[in-house]
């Protein structure tokens, strides 16, 4: 029998019940056949986020009571592809606790699954709202009742209480990932009347999923409210909302934003590259938020640059645009700078 060494090859021959979540740019679904290419050199990462392949694990061994959940932050190399030596010295630390047979016994101990979670350079602990849209995800798709918190929410969404204080961020969670073409519908007309404190974190939620043509126009209509009023969060808030939803409404109000030089600050091009990057992908779109990303003097460039060129596909797309930046464009200029900076520092 050949030894274990990926963590597919653990979860294959451990025979546990495992799906696998993306939790570096959004909490979605990835296939076990994504992660097995991944892991075999065939297929660079598809969300990275700041060098890494970020991914939870929602898994039975044996008899476990409950599912455990490894976060793990994979290292990803210059293009995107896994770099391997984390990973490999956490599959020998897991070997060395589970055994060879790693899952294989029904005794499986719980506790030294979470202990091997203790200390581990791969461990990282996503933030507050990401737990809580995979925590709605996860029950959802194994149709598990949501949390107590979803029925309070749906109320005060649907005029029935006033009390927004009172709703917790799983109940929003809940709420946003269980959004039926109904559903959207409802929240599309309650939009404009729901404070700040409640639209901004739902957004963060809504920000995981596609949305329907009426939620995304709510959406853009409150963000332009919102810039008006000089709400920066909440309009940002809402950028990142429609990021993952194609509808035409979506990538038009990006590009208007692009044109106009009041709405193009540090905080608005940070949350068209950190959620809306799909919007991005556009023959248009991608060459203005490069120049706007390089004409201003507050957006960390550099930064941005490689975590927009470790996207499959919008790595070629950069790369060309940056090739081909014109001669004395500040595009060019920060482009140099930045080269020079690498040089510098290999030095």
């Amino acid at each position: 029998m050949q030894p274990i060494q990926t963590l597919d090859d653990f979860f294959t021959r451990s025979g546990a019940d495992v799906a696998f979540y993306h939790m570096g740019r959004r909490v979605t679904p990835c296939a076990r056949e994504t992660l097995a290419a991944f892991e075999q050199g065939s297929m660079s990462w598809p969300e990275p986020w700041q060098g890494h392949a970020r991914l939870a694990a929602v898994f039975r061994l044996g008899d476990m009571p409950e599912p455990a959940i490894w976060f793990l932050s994979l290292p990803l190399d210059e293009q995107g592809y896994l770099s391997p030596s984390e990973r490999d010295a956490f599959i020998q630390r897991l070997l060395e606790t589970l055994g060879q047979n790693a899952g294989q016994s029904p005794d499986t101990d719980s506790n030294a699954v979470d202990n091997l979670m203790q200390d581990n350079p791969l461990a990282f602990t996503p933030d507050t709202t990401f737990q809580a849209v995979l925590n709605a995800r996860a029950n959802l798709a194994t149709e598990h009742r949501p949390s107590q918190y979803l029925a309070g929410v749906e109320a005060y969404i649907d005029g029935r209480h006033d009390d927004w204080e009172s709703l917790g961020l799983q109940g929003l969670a809940d709420y946003a990932m269980r959004l039926d073409d109904a559903g959207q519908q409802r929240l599309a007309q309650a939009l404009e009347k729901l404070p700040a404190d409640v639209l901004r974190p739902l957004c963060y939620c809504l920000e995981h999923r596609p949305l329907q043509p009426a939620l995304v126009g709510a959406l853009c209509q409150r963000g332009e409210a919102a810039a008006g009023e000089g709400d920066v969060e909440t309009f940002c808030a809402c950028i990142r909302a429609v990021g993952s939803s194609e509808d035409e409404r979506a990538g038009a109000w990006y590009a208007t934003l692009l044109a106009d030089d009041a709405a193009c600050g540090p905080d608005t091009l940070a949350a068209m590259a950190g959620r809306g990057w799909p919007l991005l992908e556009d023959g248009e779109r991608l060459p203005r938020f490069l120049s706007r990303l390089a004409e201003d003097p507050r957006t960390g460039f550099g930064a941005v640059i490689r975590d927009l060129a470790l996207i499959p596909r919008l790595r070629l797309p950069v790369i060309t645009l940056l090739r081909d930046a014109p001669d004395g464009s500040r595009l060019q200029q920060r482009l140099t700078q930045l080269t020079g900076q690498a040089e510098e520092q290999a030095k």
